[in-house]
């Protein structure tokens, strides 16, 4: 490919760099709206965090407002995506962090991005009003039955789109597993209560205390088909999975629900949350590895015992819990034993609970879930001794309570299609009752995402559609030293002085100019740093003086079949090369090839993507 060839690539058809009167000049492009698949291409590549958060959310402009003290506008900007930015900024899985460009090799440690969200709601001014972008009523009537995350995210969603929406809800309190499953310790109910009246305050209809199912006084299902244009199934994944035992046959009842001290965590934590009086004994185990078994282990140490152990089949570096929490646990005495699977359950001659039979395993392949197998080791049983089991290995989806005829998957499980709807017509199902036990923010993503759809089904047009937002930016907003700000830690309760009660809350939260540190180490990967190629004299100073390998030689770039920009074509042949061209996937953000550029060839604009109304 020749240079004059491969230049061609590189200009957009919405974009001219040939007039003379531009070189020289910095190329400034207006403020548009696109919904090119070669720019939403670009945020979902090369903005990770905001790729990798199931709801969307705009982390490099909202972590940007903190640096600017503009905690208001960065509160907004988390609640257009995720609805509950308070309670994520607690209880939030982080996948974003996961992904941050800070945490890759050499970057350093990943920007603490959850923390910055509970900053935002904490520091926002209390005469903060709330904005919303509303739709005139449609006089569409819809059920959302299950006051979850993913059940509350969709009704905010379908009552700002002009629908009348009522929901349902077996328990006392709206917010399910958040009201009912997460420990107080860890969610304060009053940052909780406050966030879903603002979730629901706009007309949503709470018919709580009022269970969906085929019982005596129970609302049907097959009714609320009939009385309303559309409903939504979003009761999630509530029964716990049943523990396998190597001496139960499938005939025989369940031994953890017969015997005294042992139960399912989520039923523990369930009961616990709806005010029953639990108790727990001296020595307890737990049997899981995800956060349940973890705020159960946490929770019983509150209640007052004295040793705590959480067994796992595999090893503590595969759970998938925050290594904050972990740590949290041990510091509060928890103890994590790795490679055992309960055989066992154990009784003494008066049928009372003594302990457990485990099994010794040994670690396997990855599976297709991306964790370790679990290989038990024969002959390896051994006994343990305790007051109370907890197990918490577990939940699945119930849908006894649907008295319609619906297509299931091999597990039970409702079908959906892409739009969301089951094979029954106006009948949709979002969160984990279609997926099985998730995330709280998946399960909001996956809710807003299917409120979209229910309206797009019941108003005959798409009215709210994915974009980015390209706005041109006057110069670099982050400097070279901001890289070297190490992660700022998270104030937390003195061990001593959590075990009072339930309630007492163990992360404290940021003190501003710690937030504001760590908001600055934030790469504020949705700028765009361009090379207008006509311009371009190939002087190679912005090369000189990159920090990185981020400005390449390149004779070409591949263009995917959605018209999205693929890998680079980089040569070290000056007659094989048609631009200069920065990589915005090493790219630090720094400006210093901004600075340089004796012909101001490099443009910066900002790409935001979220859903905007049409």
């Amino acid at each position: 490919m020749n240079p004059q060839e491969s230049r061609k690539i590189y200009l957009r058809e919405d974009e001219d760099f040939s007039d003379p009167q531009s070189y020289g000049k910095r190329v400034v492009t207006p403020v548009r709206y696109s919904t090119d698949p070669r720019d939403i291409g670009w945020v979902e590549e090369n903005v990770p965090c905001q790729s990798a958060c199931p709801a969307l959310t705009n982390i490099p402009a909202y972590i940007r407002m903190i640096t600017e003290q503009r905690f208001g506008r960065s509160y907004e900007l988390n609640r257009m995506a995720n609805v509950l930015p308070g309670t994520l900024g607690r209880i939030c899985s982080r996948p974003c962090e996961a992904k941050c460009r800070h945490g890759w090799p050499g970057n350093g440690e990943p920007v603490a991005i959850c923390h910055l969200k509970r900053l935002a709601a904490d520091f926002k001014s209390s005469g903060h009003r709330i904005n919303e972008s509303l739709f005139t009523p449609t006089g569409k009537r819809i059920a959302v039955v299950g006051a979850g995350p993913a059940g509350v995210a969709a009704a905010h969603d379908l009552s700002t789109l002009g629908h009348n929406v009522t929901i349902f809800d077996r328990e006392e309190r709206p917010g399910g597993m958040l009201n009912y499953g997460i420990p107080e310790f860890r969610l304060p109910r009053e940052i909780l209560d406050v966030e879903l009246q603002n979730a629901m305050r706009l007309g949503v209809e709470q018919r709580i205390g009022t269970e969906v199912g085929i019982g005596e006084g129970q609302v049907r299902l097959s009714d609320l088909h009939k009385e309303y244009d559309a409903v939504l199934l979003a009761t999630g994944s509530m029964e716990a999975t049943p523990l396998p035992l190597q001496d139960l046959d499938n005939d025989e009842k369940d031994p953890v629900r017969l015997l005294d001290n042992v139960e399912y965590g989520l039923d523990f934590l369930v009961e616990l949350h709806r005010g029953e009086k639990k108790k727990v004994g001296k020595r307890v185990f737990v049997v899981g590895a995800g956060f349940t078994a973890l705020d159960c282990a946490r929770v019983a140490k509150r209640l007052g015992a004295e040793e705590v152990t959480i067994h796992l089949r595999t090893t503590e570096e595969y759970i998938p819990v925050e290594k904050d929490e972990i740590f949290e646990a041990k510091r509060e005495g928890v103890v994590i034993r790795g490679l055992r699977t309960p055989a066992a359950l154990l009784a003494d001659e008066d049928g009372n609970f003594k302990g457990v039979r485990f099994v010794q395993n040994r670690l396997g392949g990855w599976r297709e879930n991306g964790r370790r197998a679990a290989i038990a080791i024969e002959g390896s049983e051994f006994e343990e001794e305790c007051d109370t089991l907890l197990v918490a290995i577990g939940q699945r989806t119930v849908n006894d309570y649907v008295d319609l005829e619906l297509d299931l998957d091999r597990w039970g499980s409702v079908v959906i299609g892409d739009n969301g709807m089951t094979s029954k017509e106006g009948l949709f199902a979002a969160g984990d009752f279609v997926y099985g036990p998730t995330t709280v923010i998946e399960a909001v993503g996956h809710g807003r995402r299917i409120a979209i759809d229910i309206d797009t089904w019941l108003m005959g047009r798409e009215r709210r559609k994915l974009v980015v937002k390209i706005e041109p930016v006057e110069e670099p907003l982050r400097e070279r030293a901001f890289d070297f700000i190490p992660r700022q830690e998270m104030p937390t309760e003195d061990v001593r002085n959590r075990f009072k009660g339930l309630t007492e809350e163990v992360e404290q939260g940021m003190e501003l100019d710690t937030a504001y540190e760590e908001a600055k180490r934030c790469y504020l990967c949705y700028h765009r740093y361009s090379i207008d190629v006509d311009n371009c004299i190939y002087c190679r100073a912005c090369i000189e003086v990159a920090p990185r390998d981020c400005i390449k030689l390149v004779e070409g770039v591949e263009i995917k079949e959605d018209g999205t920009y693929g890998d680079l074509q980089e040569s070290s042949q000056w007659d094989h090369v048609g631009a200069i061209w920065i990589d915005n996937n090493q790219c630090i953000r720094c400006g210093a090839c901004y600075m340089v550029c004796p012909t101001k060839c490099i443009s910066i604009t900002k790409n935001e993507m979220f859903y905007q109304d049409i």
